[in-house]
């Protein structure tokens, strides 16, 4: 990363130590530069290496798949543009490689089905289930709760309680002031959701005083990451121990996003790692993939891992507090992990924020979109 060595060995170096989405270089001929943006794959040849390994699919289905999931996210947009009011969310389904975009209106169900979507109609709106998802998030949660989201397949709001703690009386009370808010359906877990920094070890992505977290995507100006690694105006130091910028912003809970100015010999690059077992992935934008869609994961800790997108707008209640509007998938994670990337395809989808399980066993783990944090900070996705 630093301007005074050559950026190949400062790649190998990365490679070693972790940084994530920022951090890498991919060369000009690799990027495809003298091919047309509109002809560019829509993933490297990595991604596709490790979507077989985690999908058990084959080059050709990995390929079929990404190629469905894109044109579906481009569906999705017009679907809902059609659907207007009546919007109630949507899903990718691999198996028959279709999207579906719930309508909560009987008159509006020809036009959505003629953007290219199935269609089901269902009895209550997406802002509707939003609603009450907000109603949920303004009550104080206890620590038997897990999390809470809005589940379009259902057209519910799903609340998880850990299966040893449902018969407290904190949590009783608590779902039952939730079935006031709206439909609610109630899940058991075995599972307690943590955030994914760690422990300072050596030759690592960056530090913030004894806790080593991963980048996650290049700005102009910076990078972004996670909010729990770090508060407002901390110094971060790069995998060599030298200082790169400070946190401008921060926020956790409620959110768990931040980002990072980078200077002092430090610059960013539009590519998200592959860790040596995959090729470096170029970042070409941030649509948003559908629920339903492959997502992959960059971390420097567990390094690459694919999954899918489990469900959207999810609050997580970690022990510090409730964090709202996450992305729920099944891809893994492990501490360290915390603000790596996540990306689908070639587009951005956000960076990481804790889970639960491993690599080894399996998990879930939640980002915090990445077009949110753009929003919120007026910042600039660094792309291809």
């Amino acid at each position: 990363m630093r301007r005074t060595r050559p950026i190949r060995a400062v790649l190998t170096a990365l490679l070693v130590t972790g940084a994530c989405a920022t951090a890498g270089f991919l060369p000009a001929q690799a990027a495809g530069a003298d091919t047309p943006r509109t002809e560019r794959a829509a993933a490297s040849d990595g991604v596709l290496t490790a979507m077989q390994r985690d999908f058990g699919l084959t080059a050709t289905q990995a390929k079929a798949r990404l190629a469905s999931e894109k044109q579906a996210t481009a569906t999705e947009k017009k679907a809902r543009k059609a659907a207007g009011s009546a919007y109630a969310g949507s899903w990718y389904t691999p198996k028959n490689q279709e999207l579906t975009v719930a309508v909560a209106d009987r008159d509006k169900a020809a036009e959505v089905r003629a953007t290219g979507a199935t269609v089901r109609l269902v009895g209550r709106s997406a802002a509707q289930l939003d609603a009450a998802k907000k109603r949920i998030d303004a009550l104080d949660a206890p620590s038997g709760v897990s999390s809470w989201n809005v589940d379009w397949k259902s057209n519910r709001v799903v609340v998880e309680v850990q299966s040893a703690r449902q018969a407290d009386n904190d949590v009783k009370a608590f779902l039952a002031d939730a079935r006031k808010a709206g439909p609610l359906t109630v899940r058991t877990t075995a599972h307690t959701p943590t955030t994914l920094a760690a422990g300072t070890v050596g030759g690592d992505p960056y530090y913030t005083g004894n806790v080593r977290c991963s980048i996650g995507f290049s700005v102009q100006g910076g990078f972004v990451t996670a909010g729990h690694c770090g508060g407002a105006g901390q110094a971060v130091n790069g995998w060599d121990n030298t200082y790169v910028g400070n946190f401008q912003g921060s926020s956790f809970p409620d959110n768990d996003y931040a980002w990072v100015n980078v200077g002092s010999g430090w610059w960013t690059v539009p590519v998200v790692l592959g860790w040596g077992t995959v090729s470096d992935q170029l970042v070409r934008g941030s649509a948003e993939a559908p629920v339903g869609a492959s997502i992959c994961r960059s971390g420097s800790t567990s390094h690459w891992h694919c999954g899918t997108v489990l469900a959207k707008n999810e609050t997580v209640n970690y022990s510090q507090g409730a964090v709202h509007q996450m992305t729920k998938t099944n891809v893994c994670a492990e501490p360290g992990d915390s603000g790596g990337s996540f990306i689908s395809g070639d587009q951005a989808q956000g960076t990481t924020s804790g889970g639960w399980g491993n690599c080894t066993s399996g998990g879930e783990t939640w980002f915090q979109p990445i077009n949110e944090i753009l929003s919120r900070y007026g910042l600039t996705l660094t792309t291809a």
